[in-house]
């Protein structure tokens, strides 16, 4: 047996496998278990509010004075649209006391651009 051969037979293994796992995580898309679980996590608050938005404009769009408000809407500053949607009560769901955490801002966003 030559040890030798042996020898750089499994530096050229750890070497592969050093190198497959570099291009695996930098370039092939590879991630962590905790990684991979935080971004389906965030995947998922970001459906859970995209449709909860889409309630809070049908709330929007069942309001009787939903022209005025829309220009009040309009006139209000990028920062302060979020509290206006909630303060109009479209981004509280039906059954709860409270508006859904970051649906108004979403909300206010598309009752923008549905009237472009």
């Amino acid at each position: 047996m030559n040890v030798e051969k042996i020898k750089t037979a499994l530096w050229g293994a750890a070497g592969g496998a050093a190198l497959t796992i570099a291009v695996g995580f930098f370039w092939g898309g590879w991630v962590t278990g905790g990684t991979a679980l935080e971004m389906a996590r965030q995947s998922a608050d970001r459906a859970v509010v995209e449709r909860l938005a889409t309630i809070c404009v049908d709330q929007f769009n069942r309001d009787p004075m939903k022209v005025e408000k829309f220009r009040t809407l309009q006139e209000e500053g990028s920062w302060k649209r979020r509290e206006f949607v909630e303060k109009q009560g479209w981004a509280t769901m039906p059954g709860e006391d409270a508006p859904a955490n970051r649906v108004g801002s979403k909300c206010a966003e598309l009752i923008l651009q549905a009237a472009l």
